[in-house]
């Protein structure tokens, strides 16, 4: 049974930081690209943040960039996203996905961790 775990969301001031972890169980997970997806109040439900396997380069949503770092552990099948520099935009229930490398129509998902930008 393949599971995704995510952790590491929480309420946190505007500017500050948080790093979210998403741990898989039950796949190979060097064969999986890895995204973060993330939905906020009333918005629809937006990517942003992709990491392929090994050796490929990450993707970040326009809004992300400069500020969030996605990064992977193939040894602890672990994804993870650094937050810096939060702002109240960045309210939202973050979901990982995992998506096999060649058989696309093997996906994913995580139950997802509220992230709050308050002061």
């Amino acid at each position: 049974q393949v599971q995704l775990v995510e952790s590491g969301g929480g309420l946190v001031q505007p500017g500050g930081s948080l790093r979210l972890s998403c741990t898989a169980s039950g796949l190979t997970f060097s064969r999986y690209n890895m995204r973060w997806y993330r939905q906020g109040p009333g918005k629809e439900r937006e990517l942003v943040a992709a990491l392929p396997v090994a050796g490929g380069t990450a993707n970040y949503a326009d809004s992300a960039k400069g500020r969030f770092t996605i990064s992977r552990d193939n040894a602890k099948n672990t994804v993870y996203l650094q937050m810096n520099n939060l702002d109240l935009d960045d309210t939202a229930v973050y979901t990982c996905n995992a998506q096999h490398r060649n058989t696309l129509r093997i996906y994913y998902w995580g139950q997802g961790t509220q992230v709050t930008v308050s002061s």
